[in-house]
């Protein structure tokens, strides 16, 4: 989910792999894997609220904005996900981060806003790694047509 404020700004939270701390700290938007069953959609809506607090239905986030495919291991599995990213704007949002599963407790140590321009010249990891320029590519489309409501 790619959840931006009215002032541009990514909402990324930074975390680490438990099975391997040796590896550093990242940043990544909100999302996680589907449940059984579960559209694209629902399971970003799903996410977003466990993740965030902020509560939308599957229609009000819209269509994918970006799809990509990524693997990855961690807490020692290993992961192949396709992901599909939707754009909501949020005039601001207050992060509750209480419906955290246990492994994200134990997992994700922090959140912030970030602009696109910190994105930019970040030498912090973040995920995707394309994300300053996707980012940038969206917020200046007019044919991208955001999601979500006013907070």
């Amino acid at each position: 989910m790619l959840l931006v404020d009215a002032a541009g700004r990514l909402l990324l939270f930074r975390g680490f792999d438990p099975a391997r701390p040796e590896h550093g700290r990242w940043w990544f938007t909100p999302g996680g894997g589907l449940d059984p069953g579960e559209t694209y959609a629902q399971g970003a809506t799903r996410e977003l609220a466990e993740e965030t607090g902020l509560r939308l239905s599957p229609a009000e986030v819209g269509e994918p904005v970006h799809t990509d495919v990524i693997e990855f291991p961690f807490d020692g599995v290993w992961y192949r996900q396709e992901q599909q990213f939707f754009l909501v704007r949020v005039a601001a949002h207050e992060v509750d981060t209480a419906g955290f599963s246990e492994v994200e407790r134990g997992s994700v140590d922090g959140h912030r806003w970030w602009s696109g321009q910190e994105l930019a010249g970040t030498a912090e990891r973040c995920y995707p790694p394309d994300l300053a320029e996707l980012l940038a590519r969206l917020l200046s489309d007019p044919a991208v047509a955001p999601g979500g409501a006013a907070c």
